[in-house]
This record gives C-alpha cells, structure tokens and sequence, in this order.
C-alpha cells in the first residue's frame, strides 16, 4: 500500500482483526480438498476476511510463507538456546574456580598421565560449550530473510504488480525484512532460500551435541572411578535389581540424545544436494522433521547439562587415593635430579630406580596391592642422601603446572565476559521431570 498498490486501509484492518481467528477445522477441510497447506490457510483467511479476500498472498509463492516462517523459527529458536547454553556455561564456571586448586590424576589414552586439577579438567568443557556459543550466535547473526522473491526467485509477479518499477520491487523486499526483524536478505533465491542455510544450522547443532556428549562421557567416567558423580537423588533407585548402583542416568540421556542431535545434519546435507534448479518438493517433508528436532533436542539436553551441572559431587579423599597410587611413578624424574644435585650419578640412579619401580609395579599387578615404590626408595641407603626431601618431591600441587592459573586466566578474560550478553536471563536452578 505504502508503495503505490490498490490496498485500502479497510482491507488491511480486516486482516490485522482476524490475524487470531483461525478455524482450524475449515483449513483442515481445505487441506483435505486441495492437497495444499498454505493454499488451504489462504482459503480460511479469507473466508475470515471477505473484503481483503482479492489482495491476499497477492504475487507470492508458498515459499514466501513457509520458507521466511522457517528463518523467523531458526532465529527464535537460537535465541531461546543461547541463554541455556550461557547458563551451562556459567555453572559449570563456578565449578571450575572452586576446585581450580584441587589435584587429580590426568589421563592420555584414558591410562594415568601427568596430574591436572579438576577445575582444569572442566575448563576443557567449558572451552568447547564457549565455541559452540559462539558458533551459535554466528549461525543466528547470519540468518538472512527470503524476503519476497517470487515464484522462482525473479520477482517477476511484484515487477508486474508495480509495473516495471524496479526500485518499489527492491523497496518492498527490503521494507518486508525489516519488518521481520533481519537486516538483510538473501539477495539470490530459486523458489527457496538455499538449503545450504539449514547444514550451517544443524551443523552448530551437531557440534554441540558432540561437545556435551564428551563432557557427560567424562561424567560417566568419573562416576566409575568413584571421583565425581552427577546429582542423585536422596530416594533415587539405580538399578531395579542392584541396590547399591548408582547409575549416572542424567548423562547418559545427555548422550544418548547428543547422538540423534548428531545424526540429524545428515538430512539437511542430502536435501541441498538433490535440489533441483529452482527447487523441488522432496525437502519440505523432511525439513519439518529435522529442523524442529534439531531445537528440541539441543534444548532438553542443555536443560539436563544445568541440572548435572549444579549438582556435580566431588569425592576429594577418592581423588587423593588415586594421585598416591600413580604420583611415585611420576615422581622419577624429580627424584633422579634431586640425586643429581645430591652428587649422584644420574645413570646409576636411573638404573637404581627402574629396577625399584618395576618391583613396585609387580606388587600393584601381580598381588593387587598398594604402590610401595617410595618405601622401597626410603629402605635404600643409596637415596639416602634426598630421604628428607621424599615429602616435599611428593607435593602434589607441584605436579599440576600452571593449571590453577589458567583455570583464573581463563574464566576471567574468556568465559565470564562471553557471558556478559546473558546475565539477565541466568535464572536460577532447574529441576529435572521424570
């Protein structure tokens, strides 16, 4: 109307009253007629709106509803996940710095390694949720609007309805845009946007479910050492035939959804390589599907990510028991310079304590029982010389490196101004339903 087309303000109000006043039953019986969903809604609408009735969906397409409604639906949807994502991440920030300090066995190849410290540990979670906060925010800001293009993407029919005017049909995709709330529009279309928009948006998706299936696999992991354990309930059964079980059933689901979630960008993949030219039918059953599973899932598993994530449980004397099974070993090394620095021979007291860790080793194998290396350096006069300095090589902070400072670095310069944009939306803890 605004550009110069025979719209009366009569017909336009008309609309804007029955924008609510669906008769579903009369647009299922259209559907059921005509074998057309947006045609059978046009048909409804303007049952409901009789003076409007000439001008509705006048020179559009079916993809000009549909395809823009999907793009408004990927915005919302991203918009609704980011502030969960942001929550997760905030919690599991707290966990972080509050155990920043704490000692606990590394491992490379899931076998002993170098000590960390449990916060380090989380921070490689956090990292990996912080890139898939930012990859969906990126996703969400790309989003371009349809826009109005027509049938296969010329703008034939709105060139026609302003008579060769090709700046009204240029204003109009652009007052349509804004109008919807994009900054810009795909400035090329067959009848649909392309499908490649919908891989880039499941595959941020996908990649969540990826980061959050490792995090909960480490969960599980923990849980079997006996080192953390997701939230469990005071009356919680883990097993119907094994009481003492404590099952970590929260990350599991994680997983088990993260899967699916992963699975899903294999549709958008195959729907962009078989479109035909300007577009065929045989993407929309199937993006009706994805797209909205896609959101759900990512949305269930972020919700049970905050639960776990605000009721983690931290065994320190279990995490203690296990640095003391592992640290002589690591020690070695420390232990041979100190000898060094003593006056000893660094060949010979390499020689020396290989053949005290293998005897140790046997013992921890072969019989079962606890780490004895270090009382056996203690029963050999040769290590006399670094006896009392036994304690202090066997500090444990003093095998965690710099982590306890990265952990403040990181939390500090990254992840907490990453936050910022969501901090009124944090709310506060979530109960998990059945």
């Amino acid at each position: 109307q605004s550009l110069g087309l025979s719209i009366t303000d009569e017909q336009i109000q008309e609309m804007e009253a029955n924008l609510d006043n669906i008769d579903f039953k009369m647009a299922a019986e259209e559907e059921k007629k005509l074998r057309h969903d947006v045609m059978a809604h046009v048909h409804t609408f303007a049952h409901c709106c009789p003076k409007a009735a000439a001008i509705i969906h006048l020179g559009a397409t079916s993809c000009y509803v549909g395809d823009n409604t999907d793009l408004i639906v990927l915005r919302d949807g991203f918009n609704l996940l980011l502030p969960k994502l942001a929550r997760v991440i905030s919690r599991l920030a707290d966990f972080a710095e509050k155990y920043a300090d704490m000692p606990a066995l590394g491992f490379t190849h899931y076998q002993p390694a170098q000590l960390t410290t449990v916060g380090k540990r989380c921070c490689l979670w956090i990292q990996d949720l912080c890139m898939d906060l930012q990859s969906l925010e990126r996703a969400r800001d790309d989003l371009r609007f349809r826009g109005v293009k027509g049938t296969t993407g010329t703008q034939a029919s709105f060139l026609q309805l302003f008579e060769g005017d090709h700046s009204k049909v240029e204003e109009l995709d652009r007052l349509v845009t804004a109008k919807a709330g994009f900054k810009r529009a795909y400035m090329v279309t067959g009848q649909t946007y392309s499908r490649k928009v919908d891989i880039g948006v499941l595959a941020v998706l996908a990649s969540l479910g990826a980061s959050i299936h490792k995090i909960c696999t480490d969960i599980r992991l923990l849980a079997n050492l006996k080192e953390i354990e997701e939230p469990f309930e005071k009356d919680q059964i883990g097993s119907s035939a094994m009481p003492y079980k404590r099952n970590p059933m929260r990350s599991e689901r994680c997983c088990s959804l993260a899967r699916h979630l992963m699975t899903l960008v294999m549709d958008p993949l195959q729907t962009a390589a078989v479109q035909w030219f300007e577009r065929t039918l045989d993407d929309s059953a199937n993006r009706r599907v994805c797209l909205a599973e896609a959101f759900l899932t990512a949305d269930i598993i972020l919700s049970t990510l905050q639960n776990i994530s605000e009721g983690l449980v931290v065994y320190p004397k279990v995490i203690e028991r296990r640095i003391r099974q592992e640290l002589p070993f690591m020690a070695t090394e420390n232990i041979i310079m100190a000898m060094v620095k003593a006056g000893g021979n660094r060949q010979d007291c390499h020689e020396k304590i290989r053949v005290l860790s293998q005897q140790a080793a046997a013992v921890v194998k072969q019989e079962g029982g606890d780490n004895d290396f270090i009382a056996r350096v203690r029963a050999d006069p040769y290590f006399s010389p670094i006896h009392k300095q036994l304690e202090s090589l066997l500090d444990p902070s003093s095998f965690t490196g710099r982590a306890p400072q990265q952990v403040a670095k990181f939390l500090k310069e990254e992840v907490r101004p990453a936050l910022i944009p969501y901090q009124s939306k944090m709310g506060g803890k979530i109960e998990l339903a059945l």
